[in-house]
C-alpha cells in the first residue's frame, strides 16, 4: 500500500513546542506528539478486537522518521496475524529481562549451591575454580545466548597458557551447568556437546612397563630378568 505523504524529517526537527501538546500525523495511525517541554515523542494508533489502542514507538530524533515506519510496518503486520502488537511488545520485554536475570554465572552457582553436601569440598573447590576460569567471557551473558564457538574461544585462551588438561575439565563443568539450564527450563541444549574433537587432548605420559596379571612367581621373575636384560644391552653406535 502506498504510504500518504507525512511530514519530512527536516519538518520535524523544526516543530516547536507549544503551550499546549499537538500532534504531527504520518500515515497507517503514525503520529508524533511534540510536548510543551519539547520533547518529541512516537505514537501509534490502532484498532484490535474492536477497541481503538495507542503504543509508544519510542522518543524523536533518537528513533528516526524511518525507524519509527518500519516499526509501524511490523505492528501492522502482527496485527494482520491476529495479534496485537502491544501485548507482544511487552511480551518481548519479559523474556529478554528473564533471559538477562538467567546469565551463566548466576545459574553455575545455583548448580554448584545444588551440589553442597554430595560432592567432597575439595571437589567442590575444583568445580568453582575452573568454572572461574570462564567467569570473564560467559559469566555475564545470558545461557540461552551461548553458542558453541563462545565456549570454545573461551577454553582456547586456557588451551594457549598450555592447560589442555585444565580446558578439557572446564569443559565438563561447562556442560554440566547447561544441562542443568536445560532441566530448569533455561535453555535449549548444550553447546560444548558440539565441541567433541575441537580441543587439543593432553599429552599422554608414557607409563613403566609391567608385568601381565595373573602370572606365576617364577613367570614373573624370568620376565623381570628378560626385561632388565634388554635394558642393560649396549646400544649400536
Amino acid at each position: 500500500m502506498t504510504r500518504a505523504r507525512g511530514p519530512t524529517d527536516a519538518e520535524l526537527r523544526k516543530a516547536k513546542p507549544q503551550d499546549k501538546p499537538f500532534n504531527l500525523y504520518d500515515s497507517h495511525g503514525l503520529y508524533l506528539t511534540v510536548a510543551p517541554s519539547g520533547a518529541k515523542w512516537w505514537r501509534l494508533k490502532f484498532r484490535f478486537a474492536g477497541r481503538e489502542r495507542r503504543m509508544g514507538l519510542g522518543s524523536y530524533p533518537e528513533v528516526t522518521l524511518a525507524e519509527a515506519r518500519e516499526r509501524t510496518n511490523s505492528a501492522r503486520a502482527l496485527l494482520c496475524d491476529g495479534r496485537d502488537p502491544s501485548i507482544e511488545r511487552q511480551a518481548k520485554r519479559r523474556r529478554t529481562m528473564i533471559a538477562a536475570a538467567n546469565t551463566f554465572a548466576t545459574i553455575a552457582a545455583e548448580w554448584t549451591k545444588k551440589r553442597e553436601g554430595r560432592l567432597a569440598a575439595s571437589s567442590q573447590e575444583k568445580n568453582a575454580w575452573l568454572l572461574g576460569l570462564v567467569a570473564n567471557a560467559l559469566g555475564p551473558r545470558p545461557i540461552a545466548d551461548i553458542k558453541a564457538p563462545d565456549v570454545l574461544a573461551a577454553l582456547r585462551k586456557i588451551e594457549a597458557r598450555g592447560r589442555h588438561e585444565t580446558a578439557r575439565r572446564t569443559k565438563q563443568c561447562i556442560g554440566m551447568v547447561f544441562r542443568y539450564a536445560i532441566a530448569t527450563g533455561r535453555a535449549e541444549r548444550d553447546p560444548s556437546a558440539d565441541l567433541r574433537g575441537a580441543l587439543t587432548p593432553p599429552a599422554s605420559k608414557p607409563r613403566a612397563a609391567s608385568p601381565p596379571r595373573r602370572m606365576s612367581r617364577a613367570c614373573c621373575a624370568r620376565w623381570r630378568h628378560t626385561r632388565d636384560s634388554r635394558r642393560r644391552m649396549p646400544r649400536c653406535a
